[in-house]
This record gives C-alpha cells, sequence and structure tokens, in this order.
C-alpha cells in the first residue's frame, strides 16, 4: 500500500513505525529488517520519510512528533512500536512523550541522547559549522569527498553483511545542509524534555560499545530508566547498530513486539 509516500508493508499484526537517523530515507536504512518483521511475526511495517528528510519536503524537528502522530491516525493503526535509531531514536522519545497513546513500545537503537541538553548543544553546533562550511564554494565539493571516503574505508574494515555495506555507503552521500537544518532546534528540545514525563513503555535502548563512563551510555541508561525497559549492548557494535549487528536488532524488535502483543 502506498499513500503520498507512506508504504505499508504487510497486512496485519502489530504495526511497528521505522524511524531512521539523520536525515536520511527510510527505505534501504534498515536492511532485512522489514521483510523479517513481515515475515515473523507478522508486523505491519510503516517507511515513511518524515518532513525534512529523505525525499519528503522540509520540515522541522520540533514538528516531528505531531506529523507522527497524525500519520499513525491517518492510517488507523495506533499504537505502534517504534524503531528508532540515532537521530531517528530522539525523534521516537519526543513522539512518546508527545503522544504516549501512539506508542505501544520502543527500540531505540544507539539514539540521539535528547535527555541530554550538553551533548545535543554540541552536536547542533558541530553540524551548524558543518554546514556553513559545506556552503562555501572551496568546500561545497571537498568537504563531502573527505567524508565520504572516511566513511568507505570504515565500511571496509568492518566486512558487513553485503546489504549492510550497501545501505552504508548509500549513507556516505551526506548532504550536510540538509543534516544540520534535521538537527536544528535540538539543543531547546533537550532542555524542555523531563524523563519523568516519558511513559513507561516495552522498550530496549541499544546502546554502543562505548566505555561505560560515556556521556551517550549515561544518558541511554536514563532514557531505558524513565521508559521502564533495559539497555543492551552488542560487543564491537558501533553507532550504526542496525548495520554491523543487524541478526541481534531483528531479533530484538521481535522481542519487543511479541512483548507488546501478549499485554495487548
Amino acid at each position: 500500500m502506498a499513500i503520498d509516500g507512506v508504504r505499508v508493508h504487510g497486512a496485519s499484526g502489530q504495526p511497528v513505525l521505522l524511524l531512521p537517523g539523520g536525515a536520511e530515507a527510510c527505505d534501504g536504512f534498515f536492511p532485512g529488517l522489514v521483510e523479517g518483521l513481515v515475515a515473523d511475526p507478522g508486523c505491519r511495517v510503516i517507511v515513511h520519510d518524515r518532513p525534512g528528510t529523505g525525499t519528503a519536503a522540509e520540515g522541522t524537528l520540533a514538528g516531528a512528533a505531531d506529523h507522527l502522530s497524525a500519520l499513525i491516525d491517518g492510517l488507523g493503526c495506533g499504537p505502534v512500536v517504534v524503531v528508532g535509531q540515532s537521530l531517528g531514536g530522539a525523534v521516537g522519545v519526543l513522539l512518546a512523550r508527545a503522544h504516549p497513546e501512539q506508542v505501544a513500545g520502543l527500540v531505540l537503537l544507539d539514539p540521539t541522547v535528547i535527555n541530554d541538553p550538553r551533548t545535543c548543544a554540541v552536536l547542533e553546533r558541530m553540524t551548524r559549522v558543518l554546514g556553513s562550511a559545506a556552503a562555501l564554494p572551496g568546500l561545497r565539493s571537498l568537504l563531502p569527498r573527505i567524508l565520504r571516503a572516511a566513511v568507505v574505508r570504515s565500511t571496509r574494515r568492518q566486512r558487513l553483511r553485503p546489504d549492510c555495506e550497501a545501505a552504508q555507503l548509500r549513507m556516505a552521500d551526506l548532504d550536510i545542509p540538509v543534516l544540520a537544518r534535521a538537527v536544528r532546534g535540538i539543543t531547546e528540545l533537550s532542555r524542555g524534555l523531563r524523563e519523568a514525563d516519558l511513559p513507561r513503555v516495552p522498550s530496549v535502548v541499544v546502546t554502543a560499545d562505548r566505555k561505560p563512563g560515556a556521556a551517550m551510555r549515561r544518558g541511554h541508561v536514563r532514557l531505558a530508566d524513565a521508559f521502564g525497559g533495559e539497555v543492551v549492548c552488542w560487543p564491537g557494535a558501533t553507532h550504526s547498530v542496525h548495520l554491523d549487528h543487524p541478526d541481534e536488532t531483528l531479533a530484538t524488535v521481535r522481542e519487543v513486539v511479541t512483548r507488546v502483543s501478549a499485554a495487548a
């Protein structure tokens, strides 16, 4: 089914909403996840580019939660299990806070720590600087090439599954100004978020393999505690956990879907 850029895979079962990281398009971002969830346990998987990301028109991070809530209402398929990576994970948190009735469960894959204003301020400042630099005549073509070369080198070292390698190389063609616009406003949103306002739902926060004291990991632990969920860390996992651990990602989403279905 295709409605205004929304694709729903699967005819029945627990709805699952996919939220990619950065400003990436949803199609192909989570290799094997759509097919795996449709096959077992039989989910309806929503593939959609929220405004300001992928192929969609411009939009703001601040408006993402309301947009997604309206989308779920329009499809008549709530509440959903949200699967979000990086910035998509932060959007999932914002959706759960603003519209808890729409969210049945959460799988947050190394999410941007929207509950940590200091880290969000650094991220917003860094992407703004990179976005401005990428607009300069001398750097407009050079900076994307440098970033792409770094991603290609990293990908070759990782020995990813072929479909995951292809997905990571697609992300190497990063549109830096678009990413900067997608992140705009995250500091203010972070300052307005209280962990005590987050609902208790079946949830898993997957954190990359960092030192326990890292700010990102501490933020992930607090998010999991706020949602009443658990933190999972897979050995060797990077920020792109859905690509270097695709089988574990699928198994984790299936587990949360099963818990949500059992509680329904």
